[in-house]
């Protein structure tokens, strides 16, 4: 196409605007960062190709990502359809005009360089049903208005429509958009050097432990906690059961509590949803969205944040819950112990979910691997058992009143530790 005008319409690749639909893997920030790599892949194919003039239809800003050689001109109109007529209508110079959008950073300068050739009108289909490019000779809002955008059957119906007009149409090769996490892990596979690709492994390779626990949370994937040195930690792998009604030993547990009841990483809540069912009053509090959503569904109370944040009822809890192993929270048994004395009244319970193996003292991070491919970043963590946590309890002045074990799991009642008074 070296006569004639290449369009990209795009938006600024702004968090939590673009490529919503990755948030299902990734975080609002990473979606953004992968669109922008798509963007500027996209970019450098048009800017490798050659044409007479290469325009950037924008909504919002430019930033350092936009190469020389581009002029930038605002989207205008409501919908789609409405943008990408006024795209064409305001960069028209009187010559044949190009239009892509930034979801196929595969692009090519030969993919691009096609011959005009007595044809009215280009159009690319994607095989998700839409297109990845629109060409005209001159702008015709009767070619796009009205067209239904962004279904599965977009692009059947904008060629039925060009041709409906009497348009000859060449038909460019499908390509796959960049929509899904699947459809970047595909682009990722099959075109290992562009830029968007290498983000791609990078991420993979690096995602927060937060958003693997939403997504686990979510059904969106299976999540497995291991230790660095590979090897599973159970008790941060059991997502069936934390999604399951209170079981035997749960119930067992809780007939120790003494209300009201404090549940330190509550997840779907399932604990505090029994407590209530028992007529005890209870708060879950989780650093995860999902989790706070999930157990608020059940009917039960819980609140988003951490432990070591300000939390209602400071020194008045009957008992403190540190269920499935989460006394490992933080990877500082000790100082998560010392809040947890902060937090009950003075003849209050902290209880604690100890790991079966007395001897076990791990606080290396954890790190968690999702079905879906992708690793997190290192989770501190903290895996303890018996002994490590009663060493960890003394120094928070705290000491066991009970120690008990049912079928695979190990539990510790603590309290208070009483100095004598001291006598004249």
């Amino acid at each position: 196409m070296t006569r004639g005008t290449l369009i990209v319409i795009a938006k600024e690749p702004v968090p939590g605007r673009v490529k919503t639909r990755l948030q299902t893997e990734f975080t609002a920030a990473e979606a953004a960062a992968l669109a922008r790599a798509s963007l500027v892949d996209t970019l450098s194919a048009v800017r490798s190709t050659p044409a007479s003039r290469r325009v950037l239809a924008l909504e919002g800003d430019p930033g350092p990502w936009l190469p020389d050689g581009f002029e930038v001109i605002g989207q205008r109109g409501g919908g789609l359809n409405e943008r990408l007529a006024a795209a064409f209508e305001d960069a028209f110079d009187g010559t044949p005009m190009l239009l892509v959008g930034m979801d196929t950073p595969q692009l090519t300068p030969g993919l691009l360089g096609f011959r005009w050739s007595g044809h009215d009108a280009v159009l690319g289909l994607t095989d998700d049903g839409g297109y990845w490019c629109l060409g005209l000779r001159v702008p015709d809002r009767r070619a796009l208005i009205g067209v239904p955008m962004s279904t599965d059957h977009t692009g059947i119906d904008q060629l039925r429509r060009l041709r409906m007009l009497g348009l000859r149409v060449l038909l460019l090769p499908t390509l796959r958009d960049m929509d899904t996490p699947h459809d970047a892990a595909h682009l990722a596979a099959a075109y290992p050097s562009l830029r968007v690709s290498r983000l791609y492994r990078r991420l993979q390779h690096a995602a927060h432990p937060g958003l693997l626990f939403e997504q686990a949370l979510g059904g969106t994937a299976r999540v497995v906690a291991t230790g660095i040195d590979g090897r599973t930690v159970p008790s941060l792998s059991e997502l069936d059961r934390w999604q399951s009604p209170a079981d035997e030993v749960d119930r067992l547990a809780l007939s120790r509590c003494e209300g009201p009841v404090l549940d330190v990483g509550c997840g779907p809540g399932r604990i505090v949803t029994a407590l209530a069912e028992r007529g005890i009053p209870a708060l879950g509090v989780d650093v995860s969205p999902r989790a706070v959503s999930l157990t608020t569904a059940r009917g039960a109370a819980a609140l988003r944040r951490p432990v070591q944040d300000r939390l209602p009822g400071e020194g008045r809890w009957g008992s403190v819950l540190l269920m499935d192993g989460n006394i490992g929270i933080g990877g500082d048994p000790a100082d998560l112990l010392r809040r947890c004395a902060e937090l009950i009244r003075p003849d209050g319970l902290v209880l604690v979910e100890v790991d079966p193996d007395d001897d076990l003292d791990d606080t290396a991070p954890i790190v968690l691997r999702s079905s879906t491919g992708r690793r997190s970043t290192p989770l501190p963590w903290a895996r303890v058992g018996a002994r490590a946590v009663l060493r960890h309890a003394s120094a928070a002045h705290l000491h066991a009143t009970e120690d008990w074990r049912a079928g695979h799991r190990a539990f510790l009642a603590l309290r208070r530790t009483t100095t004598p008074a001291r006598i004249a």
